[in-house]
């Protein structure tokens, strides 16, 4: 019992540690007239989903250390943790879960004991939009994409993963966002 407390203590300390990352990332500074949250919006946002959406565990197994261009389908969440950065562009996606069970209005897989134990072993997405300098675009998601958290996503970009990390994420420097609509 006093092993899986250490684990778990590990594991959020290297969850803390990856949005601790991001957080350093240098960002465009938002002053009103060097960003347009909705001309950056009308760029970003697609109003269809594009095709060939895969999962994080699918895009784990197709990416490497070199940028890859992928489509990932994703939930807004990240395992007990926000999920956003504040005044950033950035957010960190997880694994849909596929049963019934997980479409539910209001479900929660990060309190869900069956989600959890699913999602376990299954890659996290760290996700950034970038701007025409190459630093994050300093607009919050939740107000540049009227994102919360669990809500599905699937985001166009340019994908790394590198097997070597002690947690597996998948780095996604975005192009591009379709939010799905909420489960009825």
């Amino acid at each position: 019992m006093l092993a899986i407390e250490w684990l778990k203590r590990v594991a959020g300390g290297l969850i803390l540690g990856l949005i601790v990352v991001l957080t350093f990332v240098p960002a465009t500074p938002c002053l009103g007239l060097e960003i347009d949250p909705a001309a950056a919006r009308g760029q970003l946002m697609l109003q269809a989903e594009p095709e060939g959406a895969i999962t994080p565990t699918a895009a784990k197994a197709k990416l490497t250390k070199e940028p890859q261009l992928v489509v990932i389908a994703g939930r807004v969440g990240a395992r007990g943790m926000d999920p956003f950065l504040e005044d950033r562009a950035s957010f960190v996606l997880v694994e849909i879960p596929q049963d019934d069970h997980a479409k539910k209005p209001g479900h929660d897989n990060d309190n869900c004991p069956f989600c959890k134990k699913r999602q376990a072993n299954a890659p996290m997405t760290a996700v950034q939009f970038l701007g025409a300098d190459g630093k994050v675009i300093g607009v919050d998601s939740r107000k540049l994409f009227n994102l919360q958290k669990g809500a599905d996503v699937v985001v166009k970009g340019q994908g790394v993963f590198d097997p070597k990390l002690a947690i597996p994420v998948i780095q996604l420097t975005a192009e591009s966002i379709f939010v799905r609509p909420p489960a009825k």
